[in-house]
């Protein structure tokens, strides 16, 4: 009977709904909360705190379809059957049935609802497990069908570390001794040789594994079961592998269709096509779930798929740009059962785009470097590229280890992968070495001086910003001591403290320790280890030992702007998802005093506009007066509510719920810091800038109340700063201006002279000018008539669109009766306007333009 891998997926899921089992959606494929796992690994990740007792289910009977991430496969992917995503059907047992209903619940599936012919299958059990063989045997598996094997095969867990754990039982499928290497005795369940595919493990959770391996019996024993999705898929289509199925023949296609090549004619081809097609689909779900590349943690395994997929579809003739189509398939084939991938599409398009055209560059240089390196005589000889070439392409040339050796190995070459992370631990301990991590400059941790607290400190902020309490520890010149006097610098630590410690991003508070007639200013706190909290600073009088009574006292309006700022960041974060998308993440803040910053998950500039709408919503929230609550529950328990958790922060079992509107959910996020108790305290909110700090991550940086206020009056004075600049450029560019002019009109009215004319007496110079003013004019007819000795000069102009005129006459000629006011006063009759002055110079305008010429031409008649 044939289903396809969706109808599969539904029938396991309302099968254990029929059995009273409540339907959970999958996870993320980022484990939030538990530092034991990079990626979410199986379906039970999700369920760890119940297993342990730590939390409450929401029902004893549970089920899923889990994403799940396998890093240690991503090697082998291109065979028939590996993968790094899958899907994985879970059915679990909180402390309800154990073995017994596990393995009627698997054989019933199987065999009545699947109809698996029962003489296909097998079944494993813990070597030690009668309990299992028995169970085993009730359901008619004959004794030779029920194998009993090692830790190795059938002892399941934890995930991670250190956790759930117990030996288990599987139900295997077999193709038939055709398919088997035919060693006789040999050829079971545990052999490799491909006759046996397991297809359903049923973990008995009997365990609570800690981190050196020590396993101690869990009070309730449960049920864990996982059964891959693909690889049921592969034998209820009659498939040899899971790349034939209808989990990748549509992805497979879309490779054939963007790189032109047929699948199915065997050899490298297939194989490159197979590890695009799967990449591809990983890649999808991890962006989706929030991971972005990077060279660290699950932002590095994301990279190396990215380049992997780059890598070998060059290596299918794939030169330009080719995964944002195998993406989008992956998005419109399966979001139907993951909307996640609807919702976050176009991130993911975008953020893949960039991804491959920025490691297109990289991978052509690095190929090309690799390749000389290959070519190299000694290279030839050895086979081998050396540790130091490997570095070099590394460090360099940003060409990844792993690609390295993928590419050396396919040319028949190894890489010395030693002598490569001994040039990689050279570079750190340089790095190491010119950044030292110091409290600051006076006082360093080390391990040593943690001896001096041993039990925490009491923090006692969140109530109350004056504590008395008593010195516990000291520290001076990195050492511990029992005193600290007058003029010296150190830390104290005390039993109980209303200073808040710098961690999550919100920095440590300031204040002042007192003791009778002593006072330590508290200039920074810091967390000293987990839990326990150092108070940075000097004895400004007197001294405090260790015992003393002291009252402990914050800077009260700095811890009020820096919860200001904390708030704000709160509501920051809501209104960029709300403008930008869901897809923004919070990856990282800095709260202070003065301003905040705040670091998300975006792949391109934040635009005026966008700004503008993300500030007029935070000022919004703030002017609506929303409360600020916190309340303290349990991690799983936050998470189920739909509060917004910190990307890769570990949280501990009680959480902190930071609550921003009683009535109208304005934001609800896991937090630990200091906050207000309404919106409105906040002020004003104001983006002062907004930058990228590395791939798809901006950075913002914002102010609030007094530091907004600091903010705008800087701002003011520099305005008036550079306003009062502006105005004096001006002014000295208008006298420079007025200067050429001068030049100019000087140059211009010496090319006068040699139009001037006799006249009874002396000469005569009338002119047209250039758009000129009065004052131009003047200094011009000053001129001329200087230059032409006895002289009358007559010039004008258009200024301002209306016409000007000025006259000069020398005075001997003024003695003969040539008077410059009466001039001046007919022509500017004749161009509609008025006019005059004195007998040697006088100045006057008109209201017509046009009659400038006619009014010149009428001068000669006028001195007459």
């Amino acid at each position: 009977m044939s289903f396809t891998g969706d109808q599969l997926r539904t029938l396991y899921l309302e099968y254990f709904a029929e059995k009273a089992h409540k339907i959970l959606p999958s996870s993320s494929l980022i484990p939030h909360g538990d530092p034991t796992l990079l990626l979410t690994t199986a379906g039970m990740v999700q369920f760890k705190p119940y297993f342990l007792g730590k939390e409450k289910p929401p029902a004893p009977r549970l089920t899923t379809c889990q994403k799940c991430f396998r890093t240690t496969d991503i090697d082998s992917v291109g065979d028939a059957s590996h993968l790094t995503f899958f899907e994985m059907l879970g059915n679990f047992s909180i402390g309800d049935y154990f073995k017994q209903e596990a393995i009627d619940f698997a054989w019933e599936f199987v065999t009545e609802r699947l109809k698996i012919p029962s003489e296909r299958l097998w079944t494993t059990v813990y070597l030690d497990d009668d309990e299992a063989v028995k169970l085993w045997q009730a359901k008619g598996v004959p004794d030779n069908r029920i194998v009993r094997l090692g830790e190795k095969d059938n002892f399941w867990g934890p995930a991670g570390d250190s956790g759930p754990c117990g030996p288990c039982s599987e139900i295997h499928y077999d193709f038939g001794e055709a398919a088997g290497c035919g060693e006789p005795g040999c050829c079971g369940p545990a052999c490799k040789c491909g006759r046996f595919c397991e297809i359903w493990n049923l973990v008995f959770v009997q365990y609570d594994q800690d981190k050196s391996g020590a396993r101690i019996p869990l009070k309730n024993p449960s049920i864990d079961t996982g059964m891959g999705l693909e690889r049921l898929t592969t034998i209820m289509q009659g498939k040899s592998g899971v790349y034939q199925t209808d989990r990748f023949d549509y992805l497979l296609d879309k490779v054939a269709n963007v790189s032109g090549k047929k699948y199915g004619a065997g050899g490298e081809t297939d194989r490159a096509m197979r590890i695009v097609a799967e990449h591809s689909r990983s890649i999808t779900f991890l962006i989706a779930d929030g991971v972005i590349p990077s060279n660290e943690g699950r932002g590095y395994v994301l990279r190396r798929l990215l380049r992997r997929t780059a890598l070998f579809g060059r290596m299918l003739g794939l030169e330009k740009p080719f995964m944002v189509p195998l993406v989008e398939t992956v998005i419109d084939r399966m979001a139907p059962v993951y909307p996640e991938l609807s919702v976050r599409r176009g991130f993911i398009t975008e953020l893949v785009a960039r991804e491959e055209s920025r490691f297109a560059e990289t991978l052509f240089t690095g190929m090309q470097i690799l390749d000389e390196m290959m070519a190299s005589e000694e290279a030839q000889l050895k086979r081998k590229i050396t540790g130091t070439q490997a570095f070099k392409l590394y460090d360099t040339y940003g060409f990844p280890l792993d690609l390295t050796a993928e590419i050396a190995s396919s040319n028949g070459f190894e890489v010395d992968a030693e002598g490569f992370d001994h040039e990689m631990e050279r570079q750190r301990e340089k790095a190491r070495g010119a950044h030292k991590f110091a409290l600051n400059e006076n006082i360093n941790i080390s391990e040593s001086i943690i001896i001096v607290k041993r039990k925490q400190t009491c923090f006692t902020g969140y109530d109350t910003l004056v504590q008395q309490a008593v010195v516990d520890g000291i520290l001076v010149n990195n050492s511990s001591a029992d005193a600290i006097r007058e003029g010296e610098e150190g830390g104290i630590i005390l039993d109980k403290t209303p200073f808040y410690a710098e961690m999550g991003g919100q920095v440590g508070d300031t204040g002042e320790l007192v003791s009778g007639e002593s006072l330590f200013v508290v200039t920074d706190t810091l967390p000293l280890s987990p839990g326990v909290f150092l108070h940075q600073g000097y004895v400004s009088r007197g001294h405090i030992g260790i015992g003393d009574e002291v009252s402990a006292r914050v800077n009260v309006q700095r811890r009020s702007d820096i919860a200001r700022n904390h708030t704000a960041t709160h509501l920051l974060q809501a209104a960029l998802r709300e403008v930008l998308g869901g897809h923004v993440q919070q990856r990282g803040s800095v709260v202070g005093p003065d301003r905040l910053r705040f670091d998300f998950s975006h792949l391109k500039a934040v635009t005026s506009e966008e700004i503008a709408r993300v500030e007029d919503i935070v000022n919004e929230r703030i002017r609506e007066n929303h409360s600020v609550a916190a309340v303290e529950t349990g991690y799983q328990e936050a998470l189920k509510s739909g509060v917004t958790a910190l990307f890769g922060e570990k949280y501990g079992e009680k959480v902190r719920v930071l609550s921003i509107g009683a009535d109208t959910h304005v934001s609800a996020e896991l937090c630990g810091g200091t906050h207000i108790k309404a919106t409105g305290e906040i002020g004003f909110f104001k983006v002062v800038s907004e930058s990228s700090v590395g791939a798809g991550l901006r950075r913002i940086e914002a102010v609030t109340g007094r530091g907004a206020a600091v903010y705008f009056r800087d701002q003011v004075r520099s305005f008036h700063e550079r306003l009062e600049k502006f105005q004096a450029e001006v002014e000295a560019g208008k006298n420079t201006i007025a200067a050429l002019q001068r030049d100019l009109a000087k140059k211009d009215a010496l090319a006068l002279l040699t139009s001037a004319r006799a006249i009874p007496g002396g000469k005569l110079l009338v002119a047209s000018v250039a758009e000129a003013g009065i004052e131009t004019l003047r200094e011009m007819a000053d001129l001329l008539r200087d230059r032409l000795g006895s002289a009358v000069v007559v010039l004008g102009s258009v200024a301002g669109e209306k016409p000007v005129f000025v006259a000069a006459v020398t005075q001997d000629l003024v003695a003969k009766g040539y008077h410059a006011g009466n001039i001046i006063k007919r022509l500017s009759e004749i161009a509609g306007g008025g006019g005059g002055g004195r007998p040697n110079l006088a100045q006057g305008g008109g209201r017509d333009a046009s009659k400038l010429s006619a009014a010149l031409e009428a001068v000669e008649e006028f001195i007459r």
